[in-house]
């Protein structure tokens, strides 16, 4: 039986302002801007998109960035860190970077045999990770102001956290197809393939304050699932214990909702369609994409959004 959820899709956070939040993971980070739209439930809000070269689930950051929103504050019932996967020997490279661009950052750390990372925070304060590792044969994407042998490669996990980790891991064991890989002190590895790219860390932290939602706190997390039929699937599974949203259409995948026991909220997103079902896989993320519903309020739309533009030749190394 093939399985409904195959590990991560994608990351959603809130961010302060969108110009600021271009610079730092298309221009730092080097991560591709794959699509640049409208938050769907607030017309008036860019959704930004960022990813590897296509797009691919297990890549996927994106923003809301409200203008002015007040700083959120990471805690407990929330995603607190957001990793990203290097080649084994770039850590160097990447504290370099991260000097250059006055980021302060960790010293390498180790957390399970062989995996070492290192800490920092975008602009809001979101907490963001790069671990080094050989696990990962993706290729990384750049545009071109970071070496390709360096690059970003798409997440490597997430952390959450939670009171206690036995809810949320019955339910991402027994309905979501995850297996726990891993322990170490407070902190319970969980997989749908094992492999780097959708690992959920959960931490638990019950004497830690309840996180509040702002600016550089995350918004939700989505699993990927790999058709409408089987999302539906899921639907069924979770129907009766979780309040969870009918199908969506989001353009580029559909979605479910649901808080799963701790909190946090979960989608469930479909692969398909794709980033590259409204323009052309070499023009991703170059104009603004409107879904067919708020097209004729385009003009309006457009002047009400701050224009953005991507600048990665501002973060060349030399």
């Amino acid at each position: 039986m093939s399985q409904i959820i195959t590990g991560l899709h994608h990351v959603t956070a809130l961010a302060s302002d969108a110009q600021l939040n271009v610079d730092f993971y298309a221009g730092i980070l080097g991560l591709r801007m794959v699509k640049k739209t409208i938050n769907f439930d607030a017309p008036d809000v860019y959704h930004l998109y960022y990813g590897n070269e296509q797009g691919a689930p297990g890549t996927i950051m994106t923003f809301f960035p409200y203008h002015g929103i007040v700083q959120g504050c990471k805690g407990k019932g929330q995603l607190t860190v957001t990793s990203f996967s290097i080649p084994v020997n770039a850590l160097d490279y990447w504290m370099k970077r991260l000097r250059k661009f006055n980021l302060n950052y960790t010293p390498p750390q180790e957390r399970f045999a062989g995996e070492q990372f290192i800490y920092f925070e975008d602009n809001d304060g979101l907490g963001i990770e790069l671990v080094a590792n050989d696990q990962d044969l993706r290729p990384g994407f750049s545009h071109g102001q970071i070496p390709l042998e360096y690059a970003v490669k798409g997440f490597y996990g997430v952390s959450l956290a939670e009171d206690g980790f036995e809810r949320t891991a019955g339910l991402l064991i027994d309905q979501m197809n995850h297996k726990l890989i891993a322990q170490k002190d407070d902190t319970y590895r969980f997989s749908a393939s094992g492999l780097p790219g959708d690992f959920v860390d959960i931490i638990a932290s019950p004497e830690s304050s309840r996180g509040i939602s702002g600016a550089g706190t995350v918004h939700h997390l989505a699993f990927a699932t790999p058709s409408d039929h089987s999302q539906l699937e899921m639907r069924e599974k979770l129907l009766g214990q979780f309040n969870v949203t009918p199908v969506l259409d989001r353009q580029y995948f559909h979605s479910i909702y649901f808080r799963e026991p701790g909190g946090i909220l979960f989608e469930v997103a479909t692969h398909p369609p794709g980033f590259a079902v409204d323009e052309a896989l070499a023009h991703l993320g170059e104009a603004l994409k409107l879904p067919s519903w708020v097209e004729p309020q385009r003009e309006s739309i457009e002047k009400g959004l701050v224009p953005i533009v991507l600048q990665p030749e501002k973060f060349m190394d030399q």
